[in-house]
């Protein structure tokens, strides 16, 4: 079997889902988008593939033995499969890590499991339907939680992040991406304007840049970045540091670095 990052794209269509003049429902990650997925995502946000490669330095740089890694909203596992062939291709790869993927898409799910079965690899990998707001990770020395916080509904979100940073090891990472809007009217239209360039650069027409955007309305709810930053530091992160940025697409990595005081103790 292959052993490469890049998931095989035979079984997946362009995305066309907006091409047609209709009124669109609200956006769900249902079998349609899961069919088109990597198409969509790599032609609408920008700094994709970017971070895709980021992603993979950060594991190298941060999974340690005998620990788990987090992908909290893995979609079809372009993530997990990142981390998992960068692991593998160090020179003293990480022994007994666990990589579990969570969606809460059975359609989503059910193509990761396809994808991450065509390569080959010496890592466990858990591919679990789930919501990711009831997920507590443990044991993690890395958590990615990859444009997927913005579909969380916003009173849950700090739990998200305190449970994410509870879970992990002392030194470990949350890799946090997502979109972000600006406070400043002007600048917010700036940051869209040239998102919808960067759209029809990749091919999309009006119609279907306007249609994904009535569908998103409500659905992806964006913060700013002093949001992010904010919530981050009050869960207990000691490092918060943005590491890209694309129009109004952010990474962040957040690092615990301190025991809680239970841990301290010799507590669980």
């Amino acid at each position: 079997m292959p052993d490469s990052r890049e998931l095989p794209d035979p079984c997946h269509g362009r995305d066309d889902l907006y091409r047609e003049p209709h009124s669109p429902a609200a956006f769900r990650f249902d079998a349609a988008v899961a069919a088109v997925f990597p198409d969509m995502i790599s032609r609408s946000v920008p700094g994709y593939r970017f971070n895709l490669e980021l992603v993979a330095a950060i594991a190298r740089r941060y999974v340690r033995p005998s620990s788990r890694v987090y992908d909290l909203g893995c979609s079809l596992g372009a993530m997990t499969l990142s981390i998992r062939s960068a692991l593998a291709a160090m020179v003293d790869p990480p022994s007994a890590v666990e990589l579990i993927g969570v969606d809460n898409s059975p359609a989503m799910i059910e193509r990761a499991r396809a994808q991450l079965g065509a390569f080959q690899s010496p890592y466990r990998t858990d591919l679990v339907c789930a919501d990711v707001a009831e997920v507590e990770p443990h044991q993690a020395s890395m958590v990615v939680l990859g444009y997927t916080l913005q579909f969380v509904a916003p009173e849950a979100r700090a739990a998200v992040i305190g449970r994410i940073h509870d879970g992990l090891l002392p030194g470990g990472v949350l890799v946090l991406a997502e979109k972000v809007h600006e406070p400043q009217a002007a600048a917010e239209a700036l940051m869209t304007d040239l998102h919808h360039d960067f759209k029809r650069t990749n091919g999309y027409s009006e119609l279907e840049i306007a249609a994904k955007r009535q569908a998103l309305e409500n659905v992806l709810r964006s913060e700013t970045v002093e949001a992010h930053e904010a919530r981050l530091r009050a869960a207990g992160f000691d490092e918060v540091v943005m590491l890209s940025r694309h129009y109004g697409f952010c990474l962040w990595l957040a690092r615990r670095c301190r025991k809680t005081t239970a841990e301290a103790d010799g507590g669980p």
